[in-house]
């Protein structure tokens, strides 16, 4: 248990972990949440199933906890399933700060997620061309105190063959502030990613398995 104390995580997160079965932490865990957690913008590339998500959602929680407010942080992500996985995680290991999450997704009537928005969750999970809908349609929300971007399997986030997400990012980043931290997570590391590194430059991390 004290591996992830170790890596500066609180007693309170470390317990919360412990209760949902995350006792080690993975190779992507150990290099990650200690880079995050000095402030430090990140890229990670492991394997689907190395513990990608909580090596994220630890320290982002810890940050959450010493000032909570929200909008506080946006994790884009390919899929409807990844997003609701993703929530999942924030919700177990974020159940002693009453966390406040929204999914934002394609498939779900857009009023009723306005409203989610304009209620300021702590976390925004959302798929990129959903999310820009709502920011070219509304104005009930504001992304611009936003201290966490997240990008998970930011890899097929940008591949074209996928579908172009590139015009709904462009409109995503233009809202969020430029005084962040980036946090890149992905499976492997393809050209599309190398040219992402530019959005993570606040003394980049960079972590490959």
């Amino acid at each position: 248990m004290a591996e992830f104390r170790a890596l500066g995580l609180a007693p309170w997160l470390v317990e919360q972990a412990r209760q949902v079965g995350l006792i080690r932490p993975t190779p992507v865990q150990a290099a990650c949440i200690p880079a995050v957690l000095q402030g430090r913008d990140c890229m990670g590339c492991a394997k689907t199933g190395s513990g990608k998500t909580a090596a994220f959602v630890l320290p982002v929680l810890q940050v959450l906890s010493e000032d909570p407010y929200g909008i506080f942080c946006l994790v884009l992500t390919p899929t409807r399933e990844l997003a609701y996985q993703i929530a999942e995680q924030f919700r177990v290991l974020g159940k002693p700060l009453n966390l406040k999450d929204c999914v934002v997704v394609g498939g779900l009537d857009m009023v009723a997620q306005a409203l989610e928005l304009s209620r300021k969750p702590h976390v925004v999970i959302a798929t990129p061309g959903r999310l820009a809908d709502h920011l070219r349609s509304s104005n009930t929300f504001s992304l611009k105190k936003l201290k966490f971007l997240v990008l998970d399997e930011a890899d097929r986030l940008f591949e074209q063959g996928c579908s172009d997400f590139t015009p709904d990012l462009e409109v995503i980043l233009e809202a969020v502030p430029a005084h962040r931290q980036t946090l890149l997570f992905s499976a492997t590391l393809t050209d599309t990613l190398q040219e992402l590194r530019g959005l993570a430059a606040n003394r980049p991390f960079f972590w490959e398995a």
